[in-house]
């Protein structure tokens, strides 16, 4: 039997998300009623101009007084789609303190201080519930922590940015430079006008610390993943990872060591196999890629970003909160239990491939070679092209630690014969 009386809802930002999240509240009213089992009411929308005309949204319920909006002690649900630090971080913990759950898209709080914010939910009784923080559209989060609960996850690696992997893919596919494939995703709408955010891998790295921290049940924060951005990608890097069969991607990897004892995170560029999934993910489309001991491998693709796939999420979450507060009962909370370490950079073990500039004489390649040797880098394949007095040497090893390839690189840099080093980049999903 359906309960007559609505369960409260109030809107935190109503801009591309937050529209879209009113709009279909509105919408697919009914249908979100007979899932939920009790209709769901928009009690208010916080916004910061209430001059700017909210079509579908009725004038009275947009307020720019969020903390009375929060603080009203009627509320079920808060859904908060600001984006943000603060204030959105003492608006959750406020609507936690006067009786509300939160449903919340924002990945830069949650990996900063999801600890805390978990914390103050289980305090009060209240869920917290953030599908949409990773991955827009993709159901990832639920997976992950509900899916998989029974399962040992080993690894986690993803597309997890848009934006990125559209640059990427233009590059890839036409030929283009950096520059002029990130104008192109500017013009199309898919870039900001400050684009650092993405190119720089902040997104993603906000994103690895949540996966990590649910797929290893410890707790990891966005100071704990390793970022490396993706704007010294150039064309002749896409036309060395073709001679090996490979793409680049922009990538999230979150693994556990294979001693089962720590856990490492990790954004950056990387070469991947074409035969491999993530290598067909194209323009700005994301996906994750999971390996765990029971289920094997499994892969979640689909729209990573944009108003409605990102409200998709969000309604889901609300449909799982509020099927809870009917219930009395509360969902998943953190599961830090297994507190492993999160190791550093240096202790990743990887496959590099390293592109040099070096001077075209004999005893070159084994100078480089007898460098890679004494670090303890043992070398897979090397190609070397020269002409006039000057050449290039590819080399891809075997897999080796952060760490030791550092010291291998430093080592070769002081060699007469090297003129520079011209990039470097990993290889991964072999």
């Amino acid at each position: 039997m359906m309960r007559t009386r609505p369960l409260k809802v109030a809107l935190l930002g109503c801009g591309v998300v937050g529209s879209e999240v009113a709009r279909i509240m509105t919408t697919h009213a009914d249908d979100l009623a007979a899932r939920i089992g009790a209709p769901v009411e928009l009690a208010g929308v916080a916004v910061r101009r209430s001059s700017k005309v909210r079509e579908g949204i009725a004038p009275e319920l947009v307020t720019t007084d969020a903390t009375a909006l929060v603080k009203r002690g009627d509320l079920d649900v808060v859904v908060e789609v600001i984006g943000g630090i603060e204030p959105a971080r003492t608006l959750i913990t406020t609507a936690f303190e006067h009786g509300a759950s939160v449903v919340s898209a924002n990945k830069a709080l949650l990996a900063q201080d999801g600890a805390a914010l978990h914390a103050a939910a289980d305090e009060h009784g209240r869920d917290l519930y953030y599908e949409a923080a990773v991955a827009g559209a993709i159901p990832l989060i639920r997976p992950l922590r509900e899916s998989l609960a029974g399962d040992k996850i080993n690894r986690v690696m993803g597309i997890v940015n848009g934006t990125t992997n559209f640059i990427l893919d233009k590059m890839d596919s036409t030929g283009a430079g950096y520059q002029e494939a990130l104008d192109e995703a500017t013009a199309l709408g898919y870039a900001e006008a400050d684009p650092t955010a993405d190119v720089e891998g902040f997104d993603a790295a906000a994103k690895a610390a949540i996966l990590a921290g649910i797929a290893f049940h410890t707790r990891v924060r966005l100071d704990d993943v390793y970022r490396e951005g993706m704007t010294e990608v150039t064309a002749a890097d896409f036309a060395s990872a073709k001679e090996m069969g490979c793409t680049i991607k922009l990538l999230a990897i979150c693994e556990r060591a294979a001693d089962g004892g720590s856990v490492t995170a990790r954004v950056h560029p990387a070469m991947i196999p074409l035969s491999h999934p993530l290598a067909s993910v194209r323009g700005a489309y994301n996906a994750v890629f999971v390996e765990s001991d029971a289920a094997g491998q499994l892969m979640f693709y689909g729209p990573g970003a944009g108003g409605a796939p990102t409200a998709s999420a969000v309604l889901g979450d609300l449909v799982a909160v509020c099927r809870n507060k009917l219930n009395g009962a509360t969902g998943p909370g953190e599961s830090a239990y297994a507190a492993l370490r999160v190791s550093p950079m240096g202790d990743v073990v990887t496959r590099y491939h390293i592109s040099l500039d070096v001077a075209d004489k004999p005893g070159v390649l084994a100078q480089v070679a007898t460098v890679f040797a004494e670090h303890g880098v043992s070398i897979d394949t090397v190609r070397q092209q020269g002409k006039d007095g000057e050449a290039s040497l590819v080399v891809v090893t075997h897999r080796a630690s952060d760490a030791s390839l550092t010291g291998t690189v430093e080592a070769l840099r002081s060699l007469d014969t090297v003129r520079g080093v011209a990039s470097i980049m990993r290889v991964e999903g072999e």
